[in-house]
């Protein structure tokens, strides 16, 4: 009778624990069906999206990962150094339900204010002094201006290099290993346009940021890296094809795809632009001489974004740590229908989209960075090599 019983109590309480997951599986199904119900009936404005679930997932790297695996294996967390932090999962949960980055004051406005989200770019590395408050800006000059005849100086433009430097300890020989494009070709400068104070306006066929390519296209080759350049009018490719401006890559992509089509050693592209910005933001004086900052653009829009932003790092770092403050960082801008996203950087790991100076800087300004820039470059290049052990010059 004692062993009934107990068996007895078993089954009850074995049948309890059934009706009881029963309930639970129940109640649970009920609750994904009212949450669903809730999100599927808020407006809009108001529902958890893919993109915010994206950008919710941007705020979790690595280190946080492994602490939510950790809360089911522990293993996971042993790698951890002991700097490490937790997660603030409230700051990111608090994001994904309001779109609100409390670490981002834009945030707060961005969904109120009609095409605020143009100025609604990522900083993925700051230099000194950059936050959201004072980013980079980009102009997109409609056509008409784009194309607008315009009288320019040609006073105290900076001499082209006679290329009478010594001979560089090395070399590329003939190869052509670095190639120099500009998609936004007329980029110009107020300080050589006749009557213009519009940096919107700032536009001309020749004087322009293809001044700036060929310029550092002597830089390298006095370091002895082998380097192309091309200057086409990419706005006369925009006008025969009828495309607005936000189409420039498009035209540059083809020439950059042929470029490396007929050369198998092109290894690294350079895309010069310049900033919109005013003075005040892309000037920087270093022992009593001016200089123009320079910034880098990430397209993240290439799924293999991180190589070029290696790259670009490499270079950051190495111009914070010998000229702080030249370099205002690395930029994702916003992906809005004027801008690329993408910058032909899928073409290459070795792609960079580099803005050098703006529209009031001079080009003595410019070249001074671009002399910085060439050295600081080389010596990354070199080092490669040496890690490659190939000279570029004998690959095959």
């Amino acid at each position: 009778m004692k062993g009934y019983r107990s068996s007895n109590v078993v089954v009850t309480v074995n049948g309890t624990s059934l009706k009881k997951a029963i309930v639970a599986v129940i109640l649970g199904f009920n609750l994904v069906f009212a949450v669903s119900g809730v999100m599927t009936s808020l407006k809009p404005e108001y529902r958890v999206t893919s993109s915010s679930i994206n950008e919710f997932s941007k705020r979790l790297n690595g280190e946080s990962l492994l602490y939510i695996l950790g809360y089911t294996n522990a293993y996971f967390t042993q790698g951890l150094s002991e700097e490490a932090k937790k997660p603030n999962y409230g700051s990111a949960l608090f994001e994904l339900t309001t779109r609100i980055n409390l670490d981002d004051p834009r945030s707060l406005i961005r969904n109120e204010i009609p095409g605020f989200f143009h100025y609604d770019g990522e900083i993925l590395v700051a230099g000194e002094g950059i936050n959201y408050a004072n980013m980079p800006v980009e102009s997109s000059p409609p056509m008409e201006v784009l194309l607008a005849e315009r009288e320019a100086s040609a006073v105290e433009l900076e001499k082209e290099s006679e290329g009478n430097s010594p001979p560089p300890a090395q070399t590329t020989g003939d190869t052509r290993t670095v190639f120099i494009y500009h998609s936004h070709s007329r980029e110009s400068f107020l300080p050589y346009l006749k009557g213009v104070t519009d940096p919107d306006s700032a536009s001309h066929p020749e004087v322009n940021v293809t001044k700036l390519g060929t310029k550092l296209q002597q830089e390298l080759i006095d370091r002895g890296i082998g380097t192309d350049v091309d200057t086409t009018d990419t706005a006369l490719g925009l006008k025969e094809k009828n495309w607005t401006y936000g189409k420039s890559y498009d035209i540059t992509r083809p020439i950059v795809q042929e470029a490396l089509a007929g050369n198998q050693h092109l290894n690294y592209l350079i895309d010069i632009h310049r900033d919109a910005g005013r003075r005040s933001s892309t000037t920087i004086e270093i022992n009593g001489e001016s200089y123009a900052k320079l910034y880098f653009v990430i397209g993240k829009k290439n799924p293999n974004y991180e190589q070029n932003q290696k790259l670009a790092n490499q270079i950051h770092e190495k111009l914070q740590a010998k000229y702080p403050g030249l370099s205002k960082g690395l930029f994702d801008p916003p992906a809005v229908a004027t801008r690329n996203g993408l910058y032909n950087q899928d073409l290459s790991p070795n792609s960079m989209l580099i803005e050098v100076g703006g529209v009031d800087n001079t080009f003595e300004e410019m070249n001074r960075t671009l002399e910085i820039f060439a050295d600081v470059f080389s010596e990354i290049y070199w080092d490669a090599e040496k890690v490659d052990g190939t000279p570029e010059g004998d690959r095959q």
